[in-house]
């Protein structure tokens, strides 16, 4: 399918928020490069497994000799971690544009997001952005790149997942889209249906092709 055909087609719009919606890079490598030093591990190795995926699947990955407990504590410290750096927490470059265009066009839409409720939470409060539905690793019990986020998201917005547009910044986001079955859309040069250099590009194609514009 064309890109004008497919993206006319899209009946509700699911954004990831770390790196997509809400420009967090910078606090998300401090955090885990914090944790890495604390753990004695690579910060630059820890930063590249960390990218797009639960805390808890990080931690298990980097340490499989802990138990679960052990785990989970540790995933829920990162977390609280990062929720105490919100200093350069801002949108991303043309966040607030697309998340307009979509209101015009009258289509729904969600944030889906591997953080917690209340890091998710202030993440998007402290760059200004008030999702409708939110959807976090509270909600499911398989983070991405499993597609359980995004298919919650499209039921609860009453959208089939096949019309649904993922919009998505890491290799973990991109699959978990597609294994949803939506469109996906991406940017940082991630491979995706939407190749995107920013959200404003979107805001634009979302314009240009929805048959509601």
């Amino acid at each position: 399918m064309e890109l004008n055909t497919a993206l006319s087609e899209v009946a509700a719009v699911l954004f990831d928020m770390d790196g997509t919606l809400v420009d967090s890079d910078a606090a998300v490598e401090r955090a885990w490069r914090a944790w890495a030093g604390d753990n004695g591990l690579d910060p630059d190795s820890v930063v590249a497994i960390a990218q797009g995926v639960p805390a808890v699947n990080t931690v298990r990955r980097l340490r499989p000799d802990w138990d679960g407990e052990r785990v989970r504590a540790e995933a829920l410290r990162q977390l609280d971690r990062e929720c105490h750096d919100l200093a350069d927490v801002v949108p991303t470059t043309g966040a607030h544009q697309v998340l307009a265009t979509v209101a015009r066009l009258g289509l729904p839409w969600a944030v889906v997001t591997s953080a917690d409720t209340r890091l998710a939470t202030a993440r998007l409060g402290k760059a200004g952005i008030a999702a409708p539905l939110l959807v976090t690793i509270d909600d499911v019990t398989e983070g991405k790149p499993d597609p359980q986020g995004y298919l919650i998201a499209a039921q609860r917005l009453g959208v089939a997942p096949a019309r649904c547009l993922v919009v998505e910044d890491t290799d973990a986001g991109v699959a978990a889209g597609r294994a949803a079955g939506a469109t996906v859309a991406a940017v940082k040069g991630r491979p995706a249906d939407v190749p995107l250099t920013d959200l404003g590009q979107l805001a634009v194609l979302l314009a240009h092709t929805h048959v509601n514009a």
